[in-house]
């Protein structure tokens, strides 16, 4: 697994956290950092957190309209937790950050069908090729 999909799972486990425990996102990431510290390639795959984190909470009103928009017959409080902040990431990283949007998308199903419901997978992937559809060309 490469360091950056590891620090897109640590980010997703912070965003996901810190809205399961009312926290903040960037001190429960950085809790979590010092757990881990004695393991190797820590501070690269910490500070890509950081910056998937920062990314996501600095935009995080538009993104979450960008998600209910396309979420077709759901509500973001409807959707299980774990895919929210997945959606919040993947469409972060398709329209704030310079990446493939397949790459997002690859790596937002990944995440979906390890750690979420068996349908979470198809309903991501659903709603972030409707981003990508839909976004205005840069």
């Amino acid at each position: 697994m490469s360091a950056r999909t590891k620090a897109r799972k640590r980010a997703v486990d912070a965003l996901y956290a810190a809205e399961l425990r009312d926290g903040m996102a960037k001190e429960l990431l950085e809790e979590t950092k010092q757990q881990v510290e004695d393991r190797q390639n820590q501070d690269e795959i910490f500070s890509f957190a950081n910056e998937l984190v920062t990314g996501v909470l600095s935009n995080q009103l538009e993104i979450d309209e960008t998600i209910s928009s396309m979420a077709q017959n759901w509500s973001l409080d409807r959707m299980p937790a774990v895919d929210r902040a997945i959606l919040r990431l993947a469409v972060y990283e398709i329209n704030f950050a310079d990446l493939e949007p397949a790459i997002a998308i690859s790596e937002a199903v990944s995440l979906a069908n390890e750690l979420s419901t068996d349908e979470s997978g198809a309903f991501v992937n659903g709603v972030l090729s409707a981003v990508v559809a839909t976004r205005k060309p840069i």
